[in-house]
């Protein structure tokens, strides 16, 4: 068989000079690498050959071409930056892995976020309590996410989506290729494109480092965020137990025990018994074994 030869890419947004403040630096090239960005599916849509760079032997997966990844991402950024209200843009995830992402970019970018099942008629219906009207729509899988992409196909708002090697590109405007089905790669591709946007916007400069980690728009389940607030809980036991116990002590060592605090014969006065009454059950049984019965006959 014919190995399948891709159309070449060359990175012209990069290779310019007048461009070389967008280019990708070493460390943004890491990061990509260390989620599996470029990492793909073992289909391919016809639309997405152009985003590849090869196809590995060992499995059939393809791979995707970062300087395409990172091309789109810009342009993607200056699309968002266009609008004028960032509370016109909406980030739309029904899958899981990217629900906290869309929280955290809606957060720091001030977009409006849609997570989990999309109700049909958010965008074209307009008695709904949750009607928007949108100009811009950032999509996280245009599989799962097809019922907002064709809503906005009818009241022509532009979308842009994060696809992978097999996601159809029907009524998408800026197709930015990525391994959509990570965790990792989703969390990543979302924290750059926040930070693009604020650099565009001047809030955030170039020559310094963003203090927001990329590990704040990660998946995390639910199972680990238990046994992190377990764990804590149990240290907070443990104080406490170790506080209780110490405040015990100080009151046993701070209470006299001398003669002169009993009564005149010494064991009056006291504040507690020197002894522990039997309970009600032992008395009713003492009671009718000195009348010579037993208490437990039927």
């Amino acid at each position: 068989k014919k190995k399948k030869k891709f159309p070449k890419n060359n990175m012209s947004l990069v290779s310019k000079k007048d461009s070389k403040v967008l280019a990708p630096k070493d460390y943004d090239i890491q990061m990509l690498l260390g989620a599996e960005a470029h990492i793909g599916s073992t289909n391919c849509d016809k639309s997405m050959e152009k985003y590849m760079w090869k196809r590995r032997d060992k499995d059939g997966v393809h791979l995707i071409n970062l300087a395409k990844t990172w091309e789109k991402l810009m342009l993607a950024a200056r699309v968002i930056v266009t609008v004028t209200n960032p509370s016109d843009v909406v980030a739309i995830s029904s899958r899981p892995f990217g629900n906290r992402a869309v929280l955290k970019y809606s957060k720091y970018t001030g977009a409006k976020y849609v997570t989990g099942r999309f109700t049909p008629g958010t965008f074209t219906n307009q008695i709904q309590a949750k009607y928007m009207e949108p100009r811009l729509l950032i999509v996280t899988d245009p599989l799962a996410d097809y019922q907002p992409i064709r809503e906005a196909s009818y009241v022509n708002v532009p979308v842009i989506a994060f696809c992978d090697t097999d996601s159809p590109l029907k009524h998408v405007d800026v197709a930015i290729p990525i391994n959509n089905k990570g965790k990792n790669s989703i969390a990543l591709m979302y924290w750059l494109l926040a930070r693009e946007v604020l650099r565009l916007r001047g809030e955030v400069s170039r020559k310094i480092n963003w203090d927001v980690k990329s590990d704040l728009f990660l998946y995390r389940e639910i199972d680990d965020e238990k046994k992190e607030d377990g764990e804590e809980g149990d240290e907070e036991e443990k104080k406490t137990l170790v506080v209780s116990s110490t405040d015990y002590t100080e009151e046993l060592s701070s209470k006299d025990v001398e003669g002169e605090d009993f009564g005149e014969d010494g064991d009056e006065d006291l504040d507690e018994p020197l002894f522990v009454p039997k309970s009600d059950q032992e008395n009713a049984q003492l009671a009718v074994e000195e009348k010579g019965g037993s208490f437990f006959e039927e």
